[in-house]
């Protein structure tokens, strides 16, 4: 991934943007099609790789590792790589990865309520909402 040249307008608008409005931070956190599915499979328990992988299978492998590095550098995701051979490297929530919980069943909720097309068990939840 390239450094972002930190002079840049386009930079300085969106950090501005960032601490002036919450809804700008949340998404330039969360936003996007993948990391929200992401952090959504990390809910129930750390997962490797290769399960998150299995778990969205429409990702890409660029973009798997693209974002659970950017979600490890904001901070909501946290990397335990142990030493061994083959590597084995787990994923798991940082406390406020965690605290995103309510976000995402709200989010879900809203999908459930808005389409009408989404299965729900019998208690109106997504099923495999956790």
């Amino acid at each position: 991934m390239s450094k972002v040249k930190e002079s840049a307008t386009r930079y300085a608008n969106k950090k501005q943007s960032m601490l002036q409005c919450p809804v700008s931070y949340v998404i330039n956190r969360i936003g996007g099609h993948w990391k929200p599915l992401i952090i959504y499979h990390l809910l129930p328990a750390e997962r490797r790789y290769s399960e998150l992988r299995k778990a969205i299978p429409t990702i890409t492998e660029k973009m798997l590792i693209q974002h659970l590095k950017e979600l490890e550098a904001d901070g909501l995701v946290i990397r335990k790589a142990k030493p061994v051979v083959p590597p084995y490297v787990t994923y798991r929530l940082s406390p406020s990865g965690l605290a995103l919980y309510p976000v995402l069943q709200a989010m879900c909720e809203w999908a459930i309520r808005d389409s009408g097309k989404i299965p729900v068990d019998e208690y109106g939840v997504m099923e495999g909402m956790y």
